[in-house]
Parts: C-alpha cells; structure tokens; sequence
C-alpha cells in the first residue's frame, strides 16, 4: 500500500521519487518565472527566439505534473491533529479497560490498554498519563469497558446502502443505470439518499465504514464512493464521505501532495449479460472497447505531456490538454489511481477479466461475490501487478448458476493459498449489513483463522479500498471509530455495546444482554479438513449424502445432554453438570433405547463389540431435528433457473385460472411438486434441519396447500420422505399495488363466510370454518394483522367455531401482541431477525443494541405461539445459528427447549402438523462438541425412528 512509502512524519522513502518531484518543482517554477519575467513570451533554446506562452501554459504544466502523483495519504497526514471529519462540540473520550484487537501485526495484536479520542482521532492507546487527562478539564467523557473487547469499527467492502435505500420505495432505488454497457462517468454519490433506514441499523451490526458502489446491470456501472454512517450536522450526501476524490468538484489536490484514491465498479457474468440480452464474449468485448478508448486518450496526454515537460510550447500552443470527462475516470484507472472492484462469479469470468488487466495492464482491488474464486486461485494470482482480494458471502449461495458452487470453506481455502479474504453484505441485496459480523463468524467457524476473521471486516477491505491509513485499525493518529462489544467479536450474536463513529457515540448504550465468560473468549470451532478439501476435489460440488447408514445398533457416548419432544412442546430429558458425568445413548433401529449412564443402559458388551459403531460426542447432544420453512425449500433448486423450480400457480386475483385446473376454484398443492436431493436441502440436512415445511410458489394472493417432507430424503417414494401430504392452507395480505389490500381482505372474508364446497378451495375454506385445518396468512403490517384479528372473531361469530389462524412473516406483528394472544393467533417470524425492507415492514423492533426487546421476545413474553422462518433457500442450514442468536439475545429468559421449540413443535403447531400420532416418526440429531444451539458444536449424525436408520454424517 502507499502508505508504506512513509516514515510516521510522512516523509517519503524513496529519494528516487523526491527528485523527480523536484525536478518538476523546478521546471513550474522556471515556467512561472518566465511568464511573470517575459509577459506573454518563452524563450525557445531551440529556435533561439521568443515563442508566445499559450494561456494554458501554466494549467498544462500542473496538469501533466500531477499525473505523476500516486494516490495515497496526504503528505502531513500523520502530523494531523484533528480530523478533517471532526463536529465541532464533539467531546474527548477515554475509554478505559479495554481488550483491544488493533489489528496491526497482520492482526494478531491484542492488548490490554484506554484509547483516548479527541478531535476525531486516536490520540494515545495504553496508559494514559494524569497530565494528558487535566488538559481537558470537565468535557473528558471516560467509559469503564470493564476488560470488554473493542475492534475497529466494521468495514464493508461491497454496500448499496443510501443508493438503494430502506424501505424499498418506487423510484428510490439509484443503484443501476440500463442507459448503457459501460459507463465510467456514473458516479453512486450522486444518487446517495440520507434518509435510509440502513444506516442506523447497520451502525447496531458495528458497521461505521462503507464502500457504496453502483449496482451490477453494467459492464461498468460507475464510481464507488467510500462512506462513514454516522449522521452530519451538514446532513447532506457529501458530508458522509471519506477522502472524497478531488474530481467531485472539478479540484485538484495541493502542489506536492498526492490525489485519493477512486473507486469504481465493473461486472462480468450473468447480470450485465441478462440485462442487455448479450453473452459474455459480447461483454469482454465491452470492456475491450471501452479501455482500448481510455488507452487512447491516455496516450495522447502522456504524449502532450512529454511535449509540455520538454518545453515544446510551440506545437502546443493551441493545444489545452487533452481530455474527455466521460473517460477521465477510465484513464485513471489506467493510470493505476482508482480501486477497481469487479462483481466476478465463475472461473470463466474471473479469468477473462485477468487476461483484461494483463492486456490493458490495471491491478483489480477486489473480485466480489467470486463464488468459484476458490477454485482458481492460481489464477487470481496471475492478475496484473498484485493479486487482488476476493470479496465474499460465507453462506449466501446458489440462488442462480453462477453461485451453485458457493461454499463455506471458501474463505479458508482462499487464505491458505495467500489471498486476501474480505467479507461483504451486498446490503440490501443478499444481507443487511447489520449481519455483517455474522459473516467473519461464519467464515471461522468453518476454518478461517481468527486473526483473518477479524481483519476480514476491518484491516482487510480498509486497505483493499485505500484508507487503511486512517480506519480499520487502532493506532494513534487513525480515526476514531471503534466498537465496544458485550462478548468477544466472533462469539455468535456478538453486539456492541457503543459504536464510535469521528469520536461521535451512536448508540444509546443501554440496550445490552450481559453475557456469561465463555462469550468472552475466542470460539473454538470444529474441525472441517475433510469437508474443504472435499470441496476443492469436487469442484464445490462434493457428495452430502450421508457417509453410513446403520440400520441396527448405534451407541453414542460422552453425551452432555439430550432434549426430547413431548405432544406439543420441548424437554430436557438429561444434562450432565460435569464431564465425568457424561452418559451414553443407544439407539436401536432408530430408536433412542435407553440413555443415561453407563450401568443404566448396560453399554459394557454394546462398546466392546466391533461391528457395533460408537460415536464419541465429545460433550455433545441429542435434540430434535429442526424444520425449515418461508423459503421454497423443496420446490426450488436455483432461484434463477425457470428450469430448476416448481415455478408460480395462476392467482384468481390477478387472473382467470385455466379451466384445466379447476378455474378460480382450484387449489394447488405443494406435494404435487416436491424436489429431493438438492444441494440446499441437504445441507439444512447436515446441519440439523431434517424436514421443510413448504407452500406452492406464487407472487399473488392465493398460495394454495403446504405439505411437510425429509430434507435428507433421495426421492419422493423413499420412506419417510413425504412427512404430511398436507399441513396447511396459506394466503398472502400484502401492498403489492393491485388489487388493493381492501380487496384482499374482502376475498378471504368472503372464502370464510361464504365457502363454496363445490369447489376444492370452497371445501378447504369449509374446514378452517370449521376449526379442522389451519389457515396461514402472510402478512407483515401491524395494520393488516389487525384486520385479520377483528376477521377471525367475525368468522367464528358467524360459525360458531374457533378457527386456527397463524401469520407469516409478522415484522409487526409484535405491536398488537397482546391482542394476538388473546385470539390465539400465532406468528411465524420471518426472517428471526428483521429489516425494514418494504413500508409495510418499516416499524421493526430491532433488538439489542437498539431496543430492549426483540419483536420475538416481545411476543413470547405475551404467550405468543412463535416460531422462525427463512427467505432463501440457502439460510436454510443456518437454521440452527438463527435460534441461537435469540436465545443469546434473551439474556438467559429463554431455555434451550423453548428455543428449539421455535423451529421444531411450534412450527409444527403454527402450520398444521405433529401431533401425537406422528411423534414415533420424528429425527433426532446428534451434535459433538456441544449441542445444537452451541456455536462450536458439529452435527454427526440424523437419527430416523421412520426410516429405522442412523445417518453417519
């Protein structure tokens, strides 16, 4: 990086450099002091005569000169005492006690020290003296952080927040241009809207720094502009930025300091491709075109400036210097002075846009989403002048082809082989960037070292964007932004207690869960070897299949504790308080037999026997197997392959429905279209979700029957594979615009009082009248689920019934959660924790460190029926995280049986299943090295009393 061309005081390394910097010191001047001594004259040495100074001259000289300059801090930057960000009125903080990660030493650097900030900087880490303290007098704000952990504050390489703004609303979305292929010119600062409910909520994830980019409908989308979160008293766009380049306004940087760095985003792959209808040959050609221009314009001003330099006024002398404002940007990225960040997926892309850099020669600071980087990294390396860092999802994965290969491991693999790792949320598009921490925890669970997972959101995209000199790191004279956190960063549900933005807290400081010591230590994380290299060997596609299926005798040992179902709820069955206590568990032909000590089950002949597989948990945990729905899990194998779903039923309320089917009486049932053995449901599979709860896909008002499946299931006639035909019948209530909301609720009122029996939806809408078979409604706005709770006491009046009513999705759904208690209405959460992503979600109840409570706990603490639900199919293995994070955020007010009852019975209850008849057939799961709430544990093995069988994982 430039900045390792300076010494602290910021002076430069190189003399080489120096000189020629002198060197054109000296030719302006000898310029300047001819024009001032001549008039409108310049003696020519070679012509030996008075040739007339073009008025340009002196422009022309600092112009070429300029183009010299490197991007890089300015030049006193390190004898800065204040920060050019600095609010007047701001006060001094120390924070003291504190377990600082700095992030220096390749981020290996933890100490106990205070940081004082003042004047929008660090100005001292460790002890700080009584002396420098008094200076302040009374402003001096001191926080105790009690030996907690603070980082840098987050950094997120690839953000459309403020571009594509929150809630979604019609005509606020300024992300993607469809004007043209390539376009450099474009610039994200131009469309960033300040009032975008991301911000504050990203700040509640840690996040203080951004890099907006435009959106990926372009080969080249435009200029990317580096953001800090924090509200201004300016309250304008440009207020928010950080070193803006001096080209925003047509500026230069002073004489003998040093331009900043540009960012700007190209797109290769399926997007551009799909939105101009081209293929890719068609899109590398694009680029060819466009940078083969910029060359040319290049090599005219380096050609223009050879002659100025020379002092070759006379062929110049009508000539300004060259230049075209559509192209500028382009040429500096020739120039080597813009980061250039590439949305890049496959092999094939990726090595088309190295061959790019190589031909026009430009280094590539970040290949984003990348999801088959892990697969080449030898080609990554071969990139122009350094390889570039790869900026990715750890989970987010085949929601179209060019992802299907995305794996877990691949930040770990990508390290191994020395590339830098940066994990981004793509906010709002794939994640919000309040999760992005969620992101590194991932990444090391699955074997990212700890240093690496850290810096994967701070020191890392900081230097891949070029301001690694003032954020991403803890070190006098940077910037002061920090997080305080309540557990160690990469503990799951980590939260910070204050976020610190240009010295500035951003946070009440109130909101926060004390959290026991084992969050305060570093996860230990299970052993993936096998797994990562699978991946690689399989080009990201491995087997998940199970390893052994054992259809006698199984016996687990050094088992902590087991949970086990009743009719409707979760129990502890055992818990072991202390090591030497760990029982055992047999299973017999699926069956659990017996558990608990040794002696009890009688485990002596059962462990000496060699044909009989024993499996040592290690501290881990027998629990029910969870259930997934929301997402088309099932139904879905890439959400953008028309060819690989199930695809949408016709809707009486947006059209008439073929005859064929039924006409507008039709019902459509989900069973009808199920899909085994896909890479989502397998993994939720292997991850401890072993059964999906799914509706027919649509985009209107009816849906139509839910039916409940194995996840782990080969085909539809294997056994156990279909779990209900049936669950339930679901509808959705939502704004889309047309037909109105009023419409939709006049519909479903009519379906209830008036059901038709001689149709089939007539027949199922008699049923939930009758109280026999659930309805499940979709809806968010409190306003809605209000109408629905005065509908369902109408309908009951009218049939003198009790109907079973349960809401899906319901963000708002905690506002009137009194009164869904008291109608015995339940609520499925979707997603466990919610943003605001279109109006009728925008009164959210974020939780921690925002709010007290989470709008989960908010409706349990009113004896809500809850249970949590995904939106993509790829969070399905998630699952597990997802319970634990509301467990954490309880603050010990929610037992594990509780919790896994989220995803499990009460799902069941909520969606028209379970019951005592079906409990023989339920999974159990089997965790090692912890249960299935705990961060550190792995899942070993599906127990199916069904099937009669043991999967070995």
């Amino acid at each position: 990086m430039e900045k390792d061309n300076l010494d602290p005081t910021g002076r430069t390394k190189r003399s080489s450099t120096r000189r020629v910097r002198l060197l054109h010191a000296y030719l302006l001047l000898a310029v300047s002091g001819a024009l001032f001594y001549f008039g409108q004259g310049y003696w020519s040495s070679s012509t030996q005569s008075a040739v007339k100074l073009p008025p340009h001259a002196a422009t022309s000289l600092a112009r070429c000169r300029s183009l010299q300059a490197k991007p890089g801090p300015s030049r006193d930057f390190y004898k800065r005492s204040q920060s050019d960000r600095f609010e007047e009125g701001t006060q001094p903080i120390l924070i003291k006690n504190a377990k600082i990660w700095t992030g220096d030493i390749n981020g290996t650097e933890v100490i106990s020290a205070d940081v004082l900030l003042d004047k929008g900087i660090i100005k001292g880490i460790g002890r700080v003296e009584t002396f420098q303290l008094k200076a302040f007098k009374d402003d001096l704000v001191v926080i105790d952080a009690k030996n907690a952990w603070v980082t840098p504050g987050i950094v997120d390489l690839h953000s459309h927040v403020g571009d594509s703004p929150l809630p979604d609303l019609n005509g606020a979305q300024d992300d993607n241009s469809l004007l043209g292929t390539a376009q450099p010119w474009l610039r994200a600062l131009d469309g960033l809207n300040t009032h975008d409910d991301s911000f504050l909520l990203s700040i509640a994830g840690g996040v203080t720094t951004a890099l907006v980019l435009p959106g990926s409908a372009n080969a080249i989308g435009g200029q990317g502009f580096t953001i800090k979160l924090r509200s201004t008293t300016e309250r304008s766009p440009s207020s928010m930025l950080l070193e803006p380049p001096y080209q925003i306004n047509s500026s230069f940087f002073a004489e003998n300091d040093r331009p900043r760095w540009r960012q700007m985003k190209h797109a290769c792959g399926e997007n551009p491709s799909s939105v101009y209808h081209y293929t890719r040959m068609d899109n590398l050609w694009a680029f060819r075109e466009v940078y083969n221009k910029a060359r040319e314009i290049k090599t005219t001003q380096d050609q223009y400036c050879n002659a100025v330099l020379g002092g070759d006024w006379a062929t110049l002398n009508k000539s300004p210097f060259p230049e075209d404002l559509q192209w500028e940007a382009l040429v500096d990225v020739l120039r080597g002075r813009v980061k250039v960040q590439v949305h890049c997926y496959e092999a094939v892309d990726l090595d088309d846009f190295v061959r790019l850099t190589q031909e026009f020669q430009f280094p590539v600071a970040a290949f984003h989403h990348a999801h088959e980087a892990y697969l080449v990294p030898d080609v990554l390396k071969k990139a122009y002048e350094h390889p570039p860092a790869v900026a990715m999802f750890a989970a987010v994965a085949r929601y179209k082809r060019e992802a299907y290969r995305g794996s877990g491991f691949a930040p770990r693999i990508l390290a191994e082989h020395g590339l830098p790792v940066v994990m981004k949320s793509d906010s709002p598009a794939a994640i919000h960037s309040r999760d992005l921490l969620f992101e590194a925890q991932q990444a090391h669970y699955y074997g990212l070292p700890e240093h690496l997972a850290l810096a994967s959101v701070t020191t890392t995209p900081a230097d891949t964007m070029g301001i690694g000199h003032r954020v991403g790191y803890i070190k006098e004279g940077w910037d002061a932004d920090l997080v305080i956190w309540d557990s160690h960063p990469l503990a799951l549900g980590a939260t910070p207690v204050q976020v610190i933005i240009d010295g500035i807290p951003q946070l009440p400081g109130q909101f926060v869960v004390e959290k026991p010591q084992a969050f305060q230590v570093t996860p230990k994380v299970p052993n993936f070897d096998k797994e990562a290299n699978e991946t690689v060997e399989y080009e990201g596609l491995p087997p998940l299949e199970p390893e052994e299926t054992v259809k006698e005798i199984v016996v687990f040992t050094n088992v902590k504790s087991i949970y086990s179902r009743t009719e409707e709820s979760i129990q502890e069955s055992f818990l072991a308080q202390e090591a030497d206590s760990y029982g055992v568990a047999v299973v017999e032909k699926g069956v659990l037999k017996c558990f608990g000590s040794s002696l009890s089950c009688d485990t002596q002949s059962l462990l000496q026997s060699s044909s009989i597989p024993v499996v040592d948990l290690e501290g881990g945990s027998l629990s029910p197997g969870l259930i997934t729905y929301g997402a088309p899990v099932g139904l879905e194998e890439i959400n953008q392959e028309p060819s690989t779903t199930d695809g949408y039923v016709p809707d009486p309320l947006m059209g008439s429905v073929p005859k064929v089917v039924g006409g507008d009486g039709a019902l459509i049932r989900a069973v009808d279209g199920l899909q085994f053995g896909g890479r989502d449901a397998l993994m939720a599979y292997r991850a401890g979700v072993t059964a999906g709860i799914v509706a027919p896909m649509h985009d209107g008002f009816l849906s139509g029957l839910s039916t409940s499946f194995s996840t782990g299931a080969r085909h539809k006639l294997a056994s156990g594979a279909v779990i209900q035909d049936v669950n339930a019948l679901h509808v959705t209530i939502r704004h889309f615009g047309s037909p109105s909301v009023s419409t939709q609720i006049g519909t479903l009122r009519h379906l209830l009082l008036h059901p038709d029996e001689n149709t089939p939806l007539g027949t199922w809408f008699k049923k939930v009248t009758e109280g026999k078979e659930t309805l499940v409604v979709e809806a968010d706005n409190a306003d809605i689920i209000a109408t629905l709770v005065v509908l369902k006491r109408e309908v009951e009046r009218a049939h003198d019934s009790k109907i079973k009513l349960t809401i899906s999705g319901g963000v708002e759904a905690y506002l009137l959660a009194k009164e869904l208690a008291r109608a015995h209405i339940g609520v499925i959460q979707v997603p466990a924790r919610p943003f605001p992503g279109v109006w009728e979600q925008r009164r959210i109840l974020p939780g921690p460190p925002l709010t007290e409570k989470s709008s989960i706990m908010e409706l349990l603490d009113h004896n809500v029926t809850v249970g949590l639900g995904i939106v993509e199919n790829w969070a399905a293995h998630n699952t597990r995280f997802d319970l634990a994070w509301v467990a954490i955020g309880a603050g010990g007010r929610l037992s594990k049986a509780d919790t896994i009852a989220l995803a499990s019975t009460n799902l069941e209850k909520l969606l028209g299943g379970g019951g005592a008849s079906a409990q023989a057939a339920h999974d159990l799961v089997a965790t090692k090295g912890g249960d299935l709430l705990d961060f550190e544990s792995k899942v070993v093995a599906v127990i199916s009393p069904k099937r009669g069988t043991v999967d070995l994982l």
